[in-house]
């Protein structure tokens, strides 16, 4: 048991819940997706708390952190950096973008055009970014946390399915409850509890607990489990896009990380199965006239059985 690991998960959930009101398992989630070093993206209508999150996620480690508004008008350079004539020394010079922290926080990503999205797909999956014919290797942790508005939303642009593939688990925040929304309209009348938030674990900390869930074990049996419910969904009738190896990939490490985050050295089915929606929801394209990619998600995990010899049944 990582006993130092699980003292930074408490205090890094308490701190986010303290300006995250009634969003537990939003507030996991994120935790979740940082840990397994993955990238998340919370899409939801605007004013419930989606850049909230981002910013209490990024302020509660004391590590590199860059924000990114996502405009028509942002430009590819912005975001990965841009090779500029130094008359001094007679050469270019490489002047790093945005994209160089930590944990970059990409607000309203689908305002930006389909050209500028791109500028991120090669930073999220190889942790580096290439910029006339030079490639520059981006730090480690790296995670992106993006935000984005439904689609049908008006100035919006629809996210490509390779960058939708890239983002580790998609989450919607939703409407509070009667009493949080009460809690928000009374603490942040005067002030802004994101203004006294303060780092509670160190870079190095983060780094620590990263390596904690990678070393989490997954038995064979819960690594065919994922398989098989990935598998379901390319060969699903509902379904017209089912879910890519890196999706299988994202979930093993996902369930992996949530393991660590609820104090285990193994992953259980349930892990899975709390995950999937959010890990395999967003990459799939539904049918016509059908429920939906969540309700496909959830209605295969459902029907995929545990495979014997996991570490216990649902």
């Amino acid at each position: 048991m990582d006993h130092a690991g699980q003292d930074h998960i408490g205090r890094i959930v308490n701190s986010i819940e303290q300006v995250v009101d009634g969003k537990s398992e939003a507030v996991e989630t994120a935790l979740v997706v940082l840990l397994a070093e993955g990238h998340l993206l919370i899409e939801d209508v605007p004013g419930v708390g989606k850049t909230v999150l981002a910013k209490a996620l990024a302020r509660t480690v004391s590590c590199t952190v860059k924000r990114i508004q996502f405009t028509p008008d942002l430009l590819p350079s912005d975001i990965t950096g841009v090779s500029a004539y130094n008359q001094q020394t007679q050469s270019f010079e490489f002047k790093p973008g945005a994209v160089f922290a930590n944990i970059v926080i990409g607000d309203e990503i689908n305002r930006a055009s389909p050209k500028t999205q791109s500028a991120l797909l090669e930073a999220m999956e190889e942790r580096q970014v290439t910029v006339d014919g030079s490639t520059y290797a981006l730090g480690s942790p790296f995670t992106v946390v993006a935000t984005q508005n439904p689609y049908e939303m008006e100035g919006t642009y629809a996210l490509p399915e390779a960058q939708r593939d890239r983002f580790m688990a998609r989450i919607s925040m939703g409407y509070p409850d009667a009493a949080a929304e009460l809690s928000i309209v009374q603490q942040r009348d005067a002030a802004n509890p994101l203004d006294a938030l303060r780092p509670v674990a160190t870079v190095d900390d983060l780094r620590s607990m990263i390596a904690g869930a990678r070393a989490v074990h997954v038995a064979e049996a819960v690594e065919q489990y994922c398989v098989s419910i990935a598998r379901a969904t390319r060969e699903d009738n509902e379904l017209r896009l089912g879910a890519s190896p890196r999706a299988t990939l994202h979930l093993v490490r996902a369930a992996k990380a949530r393991a660590y985050v609820h104090g285990r050295g193994y992953v259980l089915p349930d892990d899975v199965d709390a995950l999937a929606p959010a890990v395999l929801a967003h990459r799939l394209l539904a049918m016509r006239g059908s429920d939906g990619p969540d309700a496909a998600v959830r209605r295969i995990v459902a029907a995929t059985p545990v495979p014997a010899g996991s570490p216990e049944a649902r």
